[in-house]
């Protein structure tokens, strides 16, 4: 193959790597024209912004989201409830109108967007959705003192426009109401009025959550029906799970101990899972939680053995640093155990 068919090999690909051609140009398979060509045509190649409008287009969606909420703070008085929530229903409704009219037919396999702004105006709607059912019991009470209603009802609508529009940000508006909808959210007002930062029930509740999630990331992976929200449920059952079991490590400090059980249970279950998927992203989190836990528990026993007089500010030192490295050469293993795709 000459110098003229590598060029016209390489450069008839979508995507050029300079690098490639300057090692053919050090190995002397192309020469020092060809690889001046090859140069023209990298720097005379179009720069995409995909990723940046995609970015502006949902910094919009929120930006004007959250310019309701502002709209219905500054003119309550002035504007009048029935208007507020009527401007909000048309809104919400125009955007369901419009993805219903765009959308593609229901399929159990990943579906893609019909048009650009497709997603954006479902996202639209879904939160205009959520604060048109706020502003209603906030106004009104209709649902009186059942506040479950007011977010198990917008949980379901964004579950069911979720799976019929084939959107992760929708999934993920969904999962974040059913936490609140099983008492995972906690106001500010609360936490200042009660000073109260920890509740057993609720690290309970997260403890069953995650479960739960992950349950539906299993469902969604053997059935193979909406295989890509896997990853989504994955993610929240994870974070949910750790963090729920490090809280009732926390919490319940002399059975410490006992709260560590659940905690290793968690870890091999994602670690198992991660190693299935070769998911480098689920290792990390495996590692980092995990260590976060045994070092609360090393630290409680040697605050134990301090009280004997062993020193246990010099060993906590000498634990931190032993351990960082181990956790740095850890994790360098694993990275080189990881294929190049990462997915769970």
């Amino acid at each position: 193959m000459g110098n003229r068919d590598i060029l016209l090999y390489f450069t008839g690909t979508p995507i050029m790597d300079i690098q490639t051609f300057k090692q053919l140009h050090r190995k002397g398979l192309i020469s020092d024209n060809s690889l001046q060509k090859v140069e023209e045509l990298e720097k005379g190649r179009l720069f995409s912004l995909h990723w940046e409008l995609k970015t502006l287009l949902y910094l919009g969606v929120t930006l004007l989201s959250g310019g309701l909420g502002i709209l219905v703070y500054k003119n309550i008085d002035t504007i009048g409830h029935q208007a507020i929530l009527a401007f909000i229903a048309v809104v919400c409704i125009g955007c369901f109108y419009y993805c219903r009219r765009k959308a593609a037919p229901f399929s159990a396999d990943k579906v893609l967007p019909p048009d650009t702004f497709f997603d954006y105006i479902l996202l639209l709607g879904c939160l205009t959705l959520i604060t048109f059912i706020a502003y209603l019991q906030y106004a009104y009470v209709v649902f009186g003192d059942h506040y479950g209603l007011a977010t198990c009802i917008p949980m379901v609508i964004l579950f069911i426009s979720a799976y019929s529009f084939d959107h992760l940000g929708v999934l993920s508006l969904a999962i974040t109401n059913l936490a609140a909808w099983m008492g995972i959210a906690v106001t500010p007002m609360r936490i200042l009025k009660e000073n109260s930062f920890v509740d057993t029930r609720i690290i309970y509740t997260g403890l069953a959550l995650g479960t739960i999630l992950s349950l539906a990331a299993l469902a969604s992976d053997k059935r193979n029906f909406k295989k890509h929200f896997a990853f989504t449920y994955n993610n929240f059952s994870t974070h949910i799970l750790f963090i729920s079991g490090l809280s009732g490590l926390f919490l319940h400090q002399p059975f410490y101990i006992l709260w560590l059980l659940p905690l290793l249970g968690i870890a091999y279950y994602v670690y198992r899972q991660a190693m299935k998927k070769e998911s480098f992203y689920f290792l990390l989190l495996v590692t980092i939680y995990l260590y976060v836990g045994l070092s609360y528990v090393v630290i409680s026993i040697l605050e134990r053995l301090d009280r004997f007089g062993m020193g246990s500010i010099y060993l906590g030192f000498l634990y931190f640093i032993l351990s960082a490295i181990a956790l740095v050469r850890l994790l360098i293993k694993l990275n080189h155990k990881m294929k190049p795709h990462d997915s769970l």
